[in-house]
C-alpha cells in the first residue's frame, strides 16, 4: 500500500508540473496570459481606430499576436492608413505594427 501511494504521490507531481509546462509560452504558442494581454490590445486599437474622428473607418481588421499588431482591410486614403498605423503605435503594449491596409 505504501509503495502505491508512493507511485501515485510520484504521478500527480508530473501530472502537474506537465500541466503548468503547458501554460507556458514558447517561440511559436502563447501563454494564456498572453493571449488575454493581446486580446485586450486588440480592443484597444479597434476602439481607438473606430472612435478617431478623422478615420470613420470601420473596415479595418486588427489582429494581435505576442503585442505585434497587424492591421488590414480597407481605407480611403493613406492617410487614413498612416494614422490607424499611429493611433495603433499609441496603444500600450504594443511591440510593432504591421500595416497590411490597402486603398479603395
Amino acid at each position: 500500500m505504501k509503495a502505491l501511494n508512493k507511485y501515485l504521490s510520484a504521478f500527480f507531481v508530473v501530472a502537474s508540473l506537465m500541466s503548468v509546462a503547458a501554460c507556458s509560452a514558447t517561440r511559436e504558442h502563447q501563454s494564456t496570459g498572453q493571449y488575454m494581454d493581446d486580446s485586450v490590445i486588440t480592443g484597444r486599437v479597434k476602439t481607438a481606430i473606430f472612435n478617431d474622428p478623422v478615420l470613420k473607418v470601420t473596415e479595418i481588421n486588427v489582429e494581435t499576436y505576442m503585442g505585434r499588431v497587424q492591421l488590414s482591410g480597407f481605407v480611403r486614403s493613406d492617410a487614413d492608413a498612416d494614422r490607424a498605423v499611429q493611433l495603433t503605435r499609441g496603444i500600450s503594449g504594443v511591440k510593432s505594427v504591421k500595416d497590411d491596409m490597402q486603398v479603395k
